[in-house]
């Protein structure tokens, strides 16, 4: 026990010792002295009332002060030649320093021993501890062993410290249990501590010395302000102490907070100096925080070497180096491991660490700080080598265990489903074995073991789960390996001076403060770094995040953080207790800012991202969160696009031999086959401040596991690729100087309701990104840009895009998992505009439809530009729940220019190969070419703006496109490519529309049907025809009110009025509906423009040879937006199309020019094409060519590059001379922009009349299509015609025979849900349908699966045949798949709609039975050609044979919402010439009536269609009306106009067997009148009109048997219900009003001509009859025969013999339609008795059918 205020307690003390001296004085021997001493039970106290009492006592003693200090200095002048040695040993000593305010303090030793000699002295420690007595309450403290004295300070099992004296050597060994406790209240303890045994060594000093205190008091000053260099050291070699320190174990721990603590525990540390070089070494070093182990160092080496050659060498690459050579600090890491506990808040401690560390140096580094600033030494190199280096953040435990006993679950299930198999096999077995005689129950127990032992064995496994593999722990894993990190420095960038300098011209966009700034940290190192790989993993995902290799870095780094002002310094509080308090540490608040200029090289950069990988991103977000401490300014936080801005300054230079970003496609994140593919190849990229350059070759690759694998569809060689950011900032955007960061208490008063934002100017509020791709660089490469795309490729991006454009959900946030931050807004919703500009010399683009067929197109093209500019716009969604934002894009502007412009179709005859590869013998025809192409578009301007800009800019529009020399071929290669390029889309988006969800929606049919919709007009729902006689109207019509019926009757029935026609053209033309509705008063937007200037395209049909080309010189579509307006009490968008062709022009071939030369296209040249062009007469060329004319001859040209005098030219035939076309069509929906609803009144209506303008108005909003030709000017031989009517059927009219046959299984399988009793039953055979399909699709994924792991295999092993063989099968098995998804989507997409129809069908039959009255025009169709003249040529096209003249020729037709339609087609004149040299008759047809006016037509049809019953057409009413005709034909003419039209074919053969053949198939319900003589016996009985139709079916004929197949399924009612349906019409009512006719014949020689014979041709009536359209034929053939003949021999009873050639003109003009029969010829000649036998042909030919 120790009594405090006992100062010296000895239990035991013994000494022995001897002194030996030589005998002679001139002895060499030494003097020697020996010592042995041995104390036990020493107690030493040190206080002040110790040193004030000794101090008195040793000032009694000043007597002897002088003779001890004599001996002293006799003793050290002796001491030179003494030998001693001294050997003390202490046992159980104890130290204490008490003081009256901070207790006590005790150190214990348990053995102490000292064996010193002259050469080498050995002081060794046994039990050693520190301990701290903080309040003395007791008068005794117990004195026990070190290891029982409770919570020490120190403690340290054993200590020995060597010294050798000859070599000044020192060295200390700690052995094992070194370990240090400490915390700020204990470190003020011992410092006061300190400080009072300081006071006490000085008090006993000043009483021993009193003459030395003056000079301690000077000295103390100057060592502690003067810096040790510029001390004078008077013995320079006890500089060069030699230390070596080795601790076995040390455990240091450090409280700097109450519940915060640190520590460092170390193995086997060696440390030895060796004159000015320092040298450490630990193999095993931890750091741990709060009870974690987070940094773990392994293989510790670390050196302070005066120089190091390998630093030299490091030098020698930085010219601008001006030091030589420097000091080094070497580190060497075998191992550097940190990991951070899932949820730890790591940043916490480190903070509280900081503050420790700040206060430790205001406490003890006081006296340096007052002392005047002095120019620092320049600080050592460092060489850093860490061999591995690995960086992790551990996952939570229960997150990887989910995800475990998932995965479990998955193979336990499989398992189970085996052993379940097995059974059932046993069981299956013992039933055949054993019959009915197996219980059934013992079949139950046998399964009911089964499911327990499944539940027994999932929970052993489980169990067992971790026993072999240990569970996974990390979140993210960040490795680096063969890292060496050279960092030097230098005196050209050293000092705060040269360090502002640097910070200057790395940063020169930033402006500097022109009082400049104050650092409280500055350096500047030149850095060099290599790495060999630089790995970051998420989770055990296959991919890596980063992998980098072979990373080498070279550059400047500076770092410095600004003195901040007083309002940026907060305060920290250090709780010491009493008698201390708490103790408040400033803390600088402005950041550390780094400045930088690199450069790098690396072999291989590859990051891998996804969305599936978000969820994980979120917690390693939340992890690195927990790292640093958010700042104590209460802003709001930087986003990290702006805290990179604000911390990181400079330009970084990167080389990269291969560069790769893979952009996961799918929602799993272990997939590793599904991905895009961005591949540079020698990449040099640059990053500036606001700007990244990349340059170098860029491979778009479409990654998938099928057949497509390495699918290269974007290939950019030479690219310079550009982004440019701009910040968008309330202040500028690089002045991060100005940021002042606010302590919590020195913030501003700010405006009510705002929030206080120290980054206010800082902080960018959107950003607006330009990205420049530049392939214009001049190379040696010669590859060239192209783009390859798949059908299949197009839907992979769809998934793609849909995949990354998903919304992320939350993840671990809300109260459950304690974050309650808001949420991080993304960087891209930060974006306000983004503009694109591509540049390229050319570019080629293929697209194939599939892998197999090997059709697509190839689109090449010189050089471009395209620009395109979009905004983004943020729209809040609405209701109380908070939701993310909309974002909204919107296109501003696009401007894109393209030259040289082709488009291939191709094709190849193969089919896929088994290398999978593209054919190389891939045929192009030529589709599409032009010389420019401008595309221009802009924003959508308001509608203020719009009206003020109407006038003064009527030309802007939204979409504007200008093609060039457009040069177009269609033909029937191009047709059956496109045709199956089409096909392939069309079964693709069908499939995928089938398959849908969306494909059964809204089928159900409610019984009751909802009884409100709109009403609308009643006009159009009256089945009679437009009423003949109708009051006048004036001729301007009201715009946009009148429907389509009421317009029509305007129009077309005031035929009384007579005026010349060229003054009402253009008032015709302009009354048509389409015209009427695309008004331009309520235009709100211009929408689209397009327009071509001298295009051509190229014809050429299947049958013919030669060609037929039409050109524009110049075209203009135009598309315009209405405003919504109100169409009864709906709101409909209008929307019309404009389309203007001027200079319209038709050429074709003549039969004897030749046909394609070598695959070469002809076409015009500009010249031809163009309009008003001025001729030159000095041209040898001009003055051959036949100007402008029609039947002129043109020069055409193979290369238009070339012109045509430097190739052989040949030659085309104009047929249709320059004219202009109009087409209009009008489009009305209920998609309404909303805020343009929203400024639209509804209707008001108070009076009859209102309501009836309202219901003009809804029935003028019809869909309606106009077209409108002025003019015709046409010319043609016989093979131009025919070429004419083959690319008509054979191009513009082609069906692909599939469509047939598709659209007769869709009419079959109309009619089986006709007769079905219940349609509803097929809802469920579709769903199995359905469900097929989607097994097809899987398998067929499954199997391209299963054949591209094949072919990744036969890559390493090409001849290994087991593979080949499975490839083989795998192969054919995929193809049966594909046909049998083809046939069953086919099937199931002819159900669907056809049940779609039908149960429409029904709902609208249940609509019209409840409301008769709601029937309205749904769409209108309009033809209209003002006057055309046809001229029929010789074989030459230069001789005329007859010409054709129509004017004012009118059709429309009506669709309405009954499903019924109405046609109409006027004539208002016609004329037909005879052109043949010396004719008789000049004009051969034309009215009677010689000028005819704009209003009165010469020919009308009309005709009212119901929907089809039982797919039977239903015509509710037929008229036909024509005015009087005279007819003056020839002989010649007829036999001429027959070689044009039927070349190479006697008609008198043909027509006299059609007859026959004709005569067996009237069906008509018209009795026939037999005559008495000359009759058939075998001709038809007369026919009821029910039983004609089925006898006439049945009948046998020429004409019906050739166009009828072999059935190849039997007969069944559903086909004879097609044939009957597609034979036959049901003609309710027809009406044909009489005809005047007159008639002249001139035949050939011997023959007798009629002249001027008067004919009536009888109004015909006929009701409810159920006809073929040959039935109808012959039936108008009988009635009107009948009825000429009777007039023929009136006429020519009443008439002269003279005048017989008119009664036979007469005869030839009587039958209307096709043939006369023989038994009229043997009545008239009986009758007339003339020879009429060489008038028939003619007779036939005029009435004849037309083949």
């Amino acid at each position: 026990m120790h009594v405090w205020g006992e100062a010296l307690v000895l239990d035991s003390f013994t000494l022995q010792g001897s002194y030996n001296q030589p005998l002679g004085l001139s002895s060499t021997q030494s003097d020697t002295l020996f010592l042995d001493c041995t104390i036990r039970g020493l107690q030493v106290e040190a206080s002040d009332t110790c040193a004030q009492c000794l101090s008195r006592i040793l000032s009694l003693m000043d007597t002897q002060s002088g003779k001890s200090a004599a001996s002293r200095e006799s003793s050290f002048g002796e001491s030179v030649s003494l030998l001693w040695k001294v050997d003390l040993k202490v046992e159980d000593m104890n130290l204490f320093t008490l003081s009256a305010l901070v207790g006590a303090s005790e150190i214990r030793l348990d053995t102490l021993t000292i064996l010193g000699s002259a050469e080498t002295s050995t002081v060794g420690v046994q039990g050693l501890v520190l301990a701290l007595v903080k309040s003395v309450t007791e008068k005794m403290q117990p004195c026990c062993k070190a290891p029982d004295i409770p919570t020490p300070v120190l403690s340290l099992s054993m200590l020995s410290i060597t010294y050798h004296s000859s070599i000044r050597s020192l060295e200390v060994q700690c052995g094992t249990g070194l370990t240090l406790l400490w915390s700020p209240p204990d470190h003020m303890y011992l410092y006061q501590h300190v400080l009072a045994t300081l006071h006490c060594r000085d008090l006993l000093r000043a009483t021993l010395f009193p003459e030395s205190v003056p000079l301690l008091a000077l000295e103390i000053p100057e060592t502690a302000s003067e810096p040790e260099g510029l001390l004078p050291e008077p013995s320079p070699p006890k500089r060069l102490l030699n230390l070596t320190l080795e601790v076995s174990t040390a455990k240091l721990t450090a409280f700097v907070a109450e519940d915060k603590f640190i520590t460092l525990a170390a193995e086997s540390v060696s440390l030895s100096r060796h004159g000015g070089s320092l040298q450490a070494y630990c193999p095993e070093l931890a750091a741990g925080f709060d009870g974690n182990s987070i940094f773990n160092f392994k293989e510790v080496e670390v050196q302070l070497l005066p120089e190091l050659e390998e630093m030299i060498l490091h030098r020698n690459p930085f010219p601008v180096l001006q030091t030589l050579r420097n000091r080094v600090w070497l580190l060497s890491l075998g191992s550097v491991s940190v990991e951070f506990p899932y949820q730890y808040d790591f940043s916490r401690t480190l903070d509280e660490a900081v503050g420790v560390q700040k206060w430790l140096k205001g406490l003890h580094g006081g006296t340096h700080a007052l002392a005047s600033p002095s120019p620092a030494p320049l600080p050592p190199d460092l060489l850093l080598k860490v061999h591995h280096f690995s960086w992790v953040f551990l996952d939570d435990v229960f997150e990887v265990k989910l995800r475990d006993n998932y995965e479990l679950m998955k193979d336990e299930s499989k398992e189970s489903a085996k052993r379940l198999q097995l059974l059932d096999a046993k069981v299956a077995a013992l039933r055949k074995q054993h019959g009915e005689l197996l219980p059934a129950r013992k079949i139950e127990e046998l399964y009911a073991s089964l499911e327990h032992k499944n539940i027994e064995i999932y929970i052993q496994r489980s169990r067992r789960l971790y026993g072999n593999t240990p569970m996974r722990r990390a979140l993210l894993t960040w490795s680096l390996s063969g890292l060496e990190l050279v960092a030097l420095a230098d005196a050209s960038f050293h000092g705060p001076e040269r360090v502002i300098e640097q910070v200057q011209e790395l940063d020169p966009g930033s402006p500097f403060p022109a009082e400049g700034i104050d650092l409280v940290i500055q350096w500047c190192r030149m850095l060099k770094c290599s790495v060999k790989t630089f790995l970051v993993r998420i989770r055990d995902y296959p991919r890596y995040l980063f992998e980098i290799r072979d990373w080498r870095l070279m550059g400047r780094l500076v770092g410095t953080e600004q003195s901040g002002q007083p309002c940026s310094r907060r305060r920290q509080i250090l709780h010491l207790g009493l008698p201390w308090g708490n103790v408040a540490v400033e803390r600088n608040m402005p950041p550390l800012k780094f400045y930088h200029d690199f450069h790098s090289e690396i072999f291989q950069y590859t990051v891998v991202w996804g969305p599936c990988w978000d969820p994980a991103w979120t917690l390693i977000s939340q992890s690195v969160d927990l790292l640093t401490k958010p700042s104590a300014d209460p802003s709001p936080p930087l986003p990290w696009w702006d805290k990179s801005r604000l911390l990181f300054h400079g330009d970084w230079h990167m080389d990269i031999e291969q560069a790769n970003l893979h952009q996961l496609a799918t929602e799993d994140p272990y997939n590793t086959t599904e991905n895009m593919h961005w591949e540079w190849s020698h990449l040099s990229f640059h990053w500036k401040p606001g700007q990244f350059v990349f340059k170098g070759d860029l491979d778009v690759n479409v990654r998938t596991a099928s057949k497509y694998d390495d699918c290269c569809f974007l290939h950019l060689p030479d690219l310079c690729m550009t982004l440019d950011l701009q910040w968008l900032c309330h202040g500028n955007p690089h002045d991060h100087h100005s940021v002042t960061l606010r302590a919590p208490e020195f913030l501003p008063e700010v405006p009510l309701g705002q929030l206080h934002d120290s980054y206010r100017a800082f902080r960018s509020e959107n950003l607006n990104l330009s990205i420049k791709m530049d392939l214009t660089r001049h190379s040696g490469t010669i590859s060239q840009p192209r783009i390859l795309l798949y059908s299949s490729t197009l839907r992979w991006m769809q998934n793609f895009w849909a995949t990354w454009t998903s919304v992320t959900r939350p993840i671990c946030r809300g109260k459950l998992f304690n974050n309650l931050k808001p949420s991080k807004k993304k960087l891209g919703q930060h974006y306000k505009q983004l503009s694109y500009t591509a540049l390229f010399p050319q570019l080629q683009v293929h697209y194939w439809a599939s892998f197999a067929q090997q059709r697509g197109i190839q689109i090449e093209c010189s050089q471009g530009h395209v620009f395109t500019r979009g905004t983004q716009r943020l729209i809040p969604q609405a209701g109380t729940v908070m939701r993310r934002l909309i974002s909204d894009w919107s296109v501003t502007q696009m401007v894109s220019d393209l030259s040289q412009v082709t488009v291939h179709l191709m094709a190849s005859p193969t089919e896929e190969n088994a290398d999978h590869c593209l054919d190389p013998l891939v045929t192009k025809t030529h589709l599409l070419s032009l010389s420019s192409l401008t595309y221009q578009r802009h924003s959508n301007r308001t509608a203020e703006e719009e009206l003020s800009t109407r006038v003064g800019d009527p030309a802007f529009h939204t979409h504007q496109l200008h093609l060039v020399d457009l040069r177009a071929s269609w033909t029937t290669t191009n047709r059956d490519i496109a045709f199956g390029l089409y096909d392939g889309y069309k079964k693709a988006a069908v499939l995928k529309r089938n398959l849908s969800t969306e494909a059964l929606k809204g089928l159900k049919i409610e019984p009751q049907m909802p009884a409100k919709k709109p009403k609308q007009s009643v006009l159009t729902s009256a089945p009679a025809p437009p009423p003949v006689n109708t009051p006048s109207f004036s001729g301007q019509p009201e715009k946009g009110s009148s429907g389509g019926a009421y317009m029509l009757q305007k129009l077309i029935e005031e035929t009384d009025r007579f005026v010349v026609f060229t003054e009402e053209e253009s008032g015709v033309s302009d009354q048509l509906c389409g015209i009427a509705a695309c008004q331009t008063d309520d235009i709100y937007n211009r929408n689209c423009l397009i327009e071509l200037v001298n295009c051509q395209m190229v014809l050429r049909g299947a049958e013919t040879e030669g060609c037929v080309i039409v050109s524009a010189a110049k075209a203009q579509l135009l598309q315009c937006q209405h405003h919504p307006a109100w169409y009864g009490d709906t709101l409909k968008q209008k929307t019309s199309w404009t389309c203007l062709l001027d200079g319209m022009q038709y050429f074709a071939t003549t039969e004897s020019s030749p046909t394609e030369q070598d695959g070469r296209q002809l076409w015009l040249e500009v010249k031809n094409i163009e309009e008003h062009r001025q001729r030159s007469l000095d041209s040898v060329q001009e003055l051959m060519e036949s100007g402008q004319a029609v039947g002129g001859m043109v020069t055409t040209t193979t290369d238009w590059n070339q012109p045509a005098e430097a190739q052989q030219a040949q030659q085309v035939q104009r047929i249709i001379s320059r004219c202009s076309c109009r087409m209009y069509y009008i489009s009305y929906s209920h998609d309404i922009d909303p805020e343009l609803a929203t400024q639209i009144k509804p209707p008001e209506v108070h009076e009859n009349q209102e309501k009836e303008d309202l219901l003009k108005k809804q029935e003028g909003a019809v869909d309606t299509f106009t077209l409108i030709h002025h003019e015709l000017e046409i010319s043609t031989n016989p093979a131009q015609y025919a070429m004419i009517l083959d690319i008509v059927n054979n191009l513009l009219l082609h069906v692909e025979p599939k469509r047939k046959e598709h659209s007769e299984k869709k009419q079959r399988v109309r009619f089986q849900l006709e007769i079905s009793s219940n349609p509803e039953e097929q809802r469920s055979s579709i769903l199995h349908l359905q469900e097929a399909v989607r097994q097809h699709v899987a398998q067929i994924r499954q199997l391209e699966k299963q054949i591209y792991s094949i072919m990744k295999s036969l890559q390493d092993d090409s001849k290994n045949e087991n593979l080949l063989d499975l490839n083989q099968k795998l192969q054919l098995q995929l193809n049966q798949e594909k046909a049998s998804l083809q046939l069953e989507s086919e099937e199931l997409n002819i159900l669907i709609r056809c049940f779609k129809d039908f149960q429409l069908q029904q709902a609208n039959k249940m609509e019209l039975r409840k409301q008769q009255e709601d029937v309205s025009v749904v769409r209108r169709t309009e033809f209209y050609f003002a006057q055309a003249r046809w001229r029929l040529t010789e074989e030459d096209g230069q001789l005329g044979i007859a010409e054709l003249e129509l004017q004012r020729f009118l059709y429309s037709k009506v669709n309405k919402s009954d499903d019924t339609a109405e046609h109409l087609l006027e004539l208002g004149w016609f004329t037909m010439n005879n052109l043949l040299p010396n004719a008789v008759y000049k004009v051969v047809l034309r009215p009677q009536s010689s000028c005819q006016s704009g209003r009165q037509l010469a020919l009308r049809l009309f005709s009212k269609v119901r929907p089809p019953v039982g797919g039977i057409s239903v015509k509710e009413h037929f008229e036909v009306n024509v005015v009087p005709l005279t007819i003056q034909l020839t002989h010649q003419f007829f036999h001429r106009i027959m070689g044009f039209f039927f070349p190479g074919r006697s008609v008198e053969d043909d027509e006299v067997g059609d007859e026959e053949d004709k005569s067996k198939l009237v069906t008509t319900g018209i009795p026939v009148v037999k005559p008495r003589q000359l009759i058939a016996t075998d001709d038809a009985a007369p026919l009821g009109a029910g039983k004609g139709v089925a006898q006439g079916l049945n009948r046998s004929s020429g004409v019906r048997r050739s166009f009828r197949k072999v059935p190849e399924h039997p007969v069944d009612d559903i086909d004879k219900m097609k044939e009957r349906a597609a034979m036959n019409n049901s003609f309710i009512y027809i009406k044909i009003p009489q005809v005047p006719l007159c008639v002249s014949y001139k035949g050939e020689k011997n023959s007798v001509d009629w002249g001027d014979l008067n004919l009536v041709l009888p109004c015909l009536e006929y009701h409810n009859n159920t006809w073929t359209w040959l039935d109808f034929a012959m039936a108008v053939k009988r009635d009107s025969r009948k009825a000429l003949v009777a007039q023929v021999i009136k006429e020519k009873l009443r008439l002269k013999p003279a005048t017989g050639s008119e009664v036979r003109g007469k005869l030839e003009t009587k039958s209307d339609l096709n043939m006369q029969q023989q038994e009229e010829e043997e009545k008239a000649r009986l009758l007339i008795g003339l020879s009429v036998g060489n008038k028939n042909p003619g007779k036939k030919s005029i009435f004849g059918r037309r083949k």
